[in-house]
Formats: structure tokens, sequence, C-alpha cells
């Protein structure tokens, strides 16, 4: 939606009124004296005392409250996300005969984020940034900074920016395990970004609505986030990645989404909270990716149309992964998880949300029933199979591992062997359409049962003409052809 502001002209027949002033009445006010030269004391309005120049006013201590003094602590580290993304588009024949379009467009993007140390680094959304060729940031003062992209989580949707700026405000994170629902928090962010016409970050407030909430996407945006904080502090477009404070001017969750039939602000706006946040940065800043925790166990996620009662039954274990920790501590199919950790466990998004809150090499208590048993265990949380699965190089752009039952059982792969593409350069990926997860299962006659086999095959064939390359996606297969 565009919206257009004109500038406003007086209309024809104020002007004239103001005109026809009598000129009597003008000389009268004329032949007033110096000391009668000033309006009617009836028609003076009251002033706030006047200030020397340059000092600023006091503010009455009645006007200061925590939610102005929490904005003035953490608004000063709130920034302005710029994004810009190059998109292929078909070229207009008879633009392109007079030398004009290229076949490509920018499409720009605008979010928001926070710094969180004085040395440039900024935390955002995953999806302000997703897809960007540059990203930029703007400081509360309008400075402007090429930032670089440190990692994304997307399944958390937290990102790390960096820019080359020191001596920062900063904005000090808070400890969203001791959020109060009724709280007040603070909604701070750029909504609407520039077509404001102004870099400063903008403020709403509400309070806590809930905790641990769990929101089932629909459409493109299938899929669960869970265990997010609810606040009816209005966000809206341009907020994503801002700061969610609390009155005491600690960040307890980064903005990220709004549910909305309308696509605008109803008051029901969520954000991830912060130790979550803060847990991710840390890994990105200093692994460059997320180490995603692990224990082999698929529960089953309530849908839609599920009752009240299965929402607290536990979670049923649908299948455990052979070899893995859930596995080395006797866990067993048909299994009901009651408690992890700290966390009671109602259904499969409690479970989901508290793997989403351990490290790798931690220790999980885990309690569990079984029949009629209450059993405990402790899961040793571990890497995702393939990140500690021995690697393959093909040319220095696709890195493989052999496909073994655990990481079968728990990408859902079909083929019984093959080669996962773990890494891909983005070269390979936009001129042969390989991408990461993929599993190579056959190169033109020769099946592919190793991750070293794609190598000998490559090398191979690549002297004979074109490469044909079978793989499986999601569950299904796919051709793709291509000359070394």
């Amino acid at each position: 939606m565009t919206h257009s502001v004109a500038p406003v002209r007086p209309r024809r027949r104020l002007r004239a009124a103001l005109l026809a002033v009598p000129l009597a009445a003008l000389l009268a006010a004329c032949q007033r004296t110096e000391g009668d030269a000033r309006p009617a004391e009836s028609a003076r309005l009251p002033a706030a005392p006047a200030t020397v120049a340059g000092e600023q006013r006091p503010v009455s201590p009645v006007r200061r409250t925590a939610i102005t003094e929490a904005v003035a602590r953490v608004a000063p580290a709130v920034v302005t996300v710029q994004t810009a993304a190059i998109e292929r588009v078909p070229v207009d024949p008879f633009e392109y005969f007079f030398g004009g379009a290229s076949g490509a467009r920018v499409r720009p993007g605008l979010g928001s984020g926070f710094i969180v140390r004085e040395d440039g680094v900024i935390v955002t959304n995953a999806h302000v940034i997703a897809g960007a060729d540059t990203v930029s940031v703007a400081l509360r003062d309008g400075t402007s900074y090429a930032a670089r992209v440190v990692g994304a989580d997307e399944v958390n949707d937290v990102a790390v920016l960096r820019i080359d700026a020191t001596g920062l405000p900063v904005a000090p994170l808070g400890d969203s395990d001791d959020a109060l629902v009724g709280e007040w928090v603070i909604a701070i962010g750029n909504p609407f970004g520039f077509v404001l016409g102004n870099t400063e970050p903008s403020v709403t407030t509400g309070v806590l609505s809930a905790t641990g909430r769990n929101l089932l996407g629909v459409g493109e945006q299938a899929g669960a986030f869970v265990d997010l904080l609810q606040t009816d502090a209005s966000i809206n477009p341009g907020n994503s990645g801002g700061p969610l404070v609390n009155a005491a001017g600690e960040v307890i969750g980064v903005n990220s989404s709004i549910y909305s039939p309308s696509g605008g602000s109803i008051g029901i706006g969520f954000a991830i909270p912060s130790n979550r946040a803060r847990r991710i940065a840390e890994d990105l800043l200093e692994h460059g990716a997320v180490r995603r925790p692990w224990v082999g166990v698929k529960v089953r996620v309530p849908s839609r149309l599920v009752t009240r009662e299965q929402l607290r039954a536990g979670a049923v274990v649908d299948a455990v992964t052979p070899n893995s920790p859930a596995a080395q501590a006797g866990l067993r199919p048909g299994d009901v998880l009651l408690r992890a950790g700290d966390r009671p466990v109602r259904n499969g998004f409690d479970w989901e949300a508290q793997l989403l809150d351990v490290r790798v090499g931690e220790e999980l208590p885990v309690t569990l029933r079984r029949g009629d048993r209450e059993l405990s265990t402790r899961l040793r949380v571990a890497d995702l199979p393939e990140v500690a699965a021995p690697k393959v190089s093909v040319g220095g752009e696709l890195e493989l591992v052999t496909l073994t039952p655990a990481i079968r059982a728990e990408r859902h792969v079909l083929s019984e062997q093959g080669a996962v593409v773990y890494r891909v350069s983005d070269r390979v990926r936009d001129e042969i359409g390989v991408q990461e997860g993929d599993v190579i299962v056959q190169i033109n006659r020769t099946r592919i049962t190793r991750a070293d086999e794609v190598s000998e095959a490559m090398e191979f064939y690549g002297n004979r003409g074109f490469i044909q390359m079978l793989v499986e996606r999601n569950g299904r297969l796919y051709r793709t052809e291509f000359r070394i």
C-alpha cells in the first residue's frame, strides 16, 4: 500500500476573507502607542518557562516513568537494517534492443536490530537478511555502515551482523526465564523504515501476554515456532529484529512475528526469548554456525485438531535413532516424555522447545512414562550425525558425508545408500542445482554407496560428456545434468 502526501493549500474563500480586513481598523491599530502594542491579556496562552539557549529544560519527575527510563537506556542501541537482493527478471525485448533492461532488479528490504557489543555486533532476525546480497545498518543518528553477516539460524530466526565501529551503545540482555506475564514491555524498532523519514526508532508499549507460546505456521510459513514470548505491544513490518524490553531496560526478546488475519498489528505479537537469542549469537560468533543439539528422538507433534487433553498428555516417542544418545539411554518407541530438564513436557512442542535451549555436550535429565511405570534417565546431547561424520571434498566446492543409518533416520531419507551433501558452494548450487541435505544416489550408471565414490565417478565421467546425477530431496528423486 502506498501513501501520497499533498501540500495543503488555503482555500480562495478563506484568503479573500483574510484580505478583507476593514481599513479603518488597520489604521486604528497603527495609531496605538508602543506600550499598547501587545496582544490583549485574555488572548495569551500559558507557556512553559523560557530556557537559556543551548540548555535543556528540566523534566518534571512526574513525567519520568520506568518506561521512559527503559527507552532511554535501550533506544540508542537500536538500529535500522537495510537489505538489497538482486533478482533475475525476464528481459523486455523492446527495452533490450535499445540497451535497456538488464534482466535484473533490486528488491530492497527493511528491518530492525540492536547492538549487543560495543565493537559492532548486532542481533536481528534471520528472515530480515534472508536472500540479501548486501546488508547495511543505520544508527539512530543516521550514520550508515556496510554490515557483514556473521551467521544466521533460520530454525530459530536469529542472525548476527557486524559493522566496523567501536564505542557503540549496547542494549543489555536480560533473563527471559524470569519474564513475568502481565509486566510492562516495550517494543522498539523502525516500523515501515524510512517511509516515515526518520532513522530514530519508535516505541510501542504493552504487557507480556504469555510465555512459552507455540505458533503454527500456515501456507508458505508452514511449520512450528515454539516457546515464544507473546505481547500486545504493537509490532508492525519493520519491527522485526528489534528488541522487546522490560521496564528495567533489559532486552528479554527479539521481535519476530505477528498473528494477524489482516497483515497489520492486532495486538498478538511474538518474540524470541533473549536467553535463546544469546546462546545462538554466541554460537554464531564462535563457530560461524549453530551447533544443532541432537538426541535421536522423534516425537508426535500436535496438529491443529487436537483436544485440550491431548495437549497435556505428554510427548509420545514415535522413533528412536539407532546408536543415538536416546538409544544409549534406553528410550523406546511408545514411551511418553513427561519432563525434560526443568521443563514439564505436556506435548511435542514442549519437547522441541527444550531441545532448542540445550547445548551440545550437556546432559539432559528426562522423566518418562512406560506403561504404568515412571522412569528417569539422562541423555547426552550430541551434534547432528552428519556433523561428526568424516567429510569428503569434491573440487573444493562440494563437501559430502556417507549416508549412515543414523543420518537416514534423522533426515527421513528413503534411499538406503548414498552421499549426503553437507556443504556446497554458491556456484555449484546455482549451476548444477544441488543443495545442502540432498542425497546423491547415482551418477550416470554408477550407484553411489559412499561419499568418496562421488569424486571417483565425477573424475571417470568428466571427460566423457554430460554427467547425469540422481539425487533424493525431501523423499523425491530429482535428476540434474551438467558438464565439467
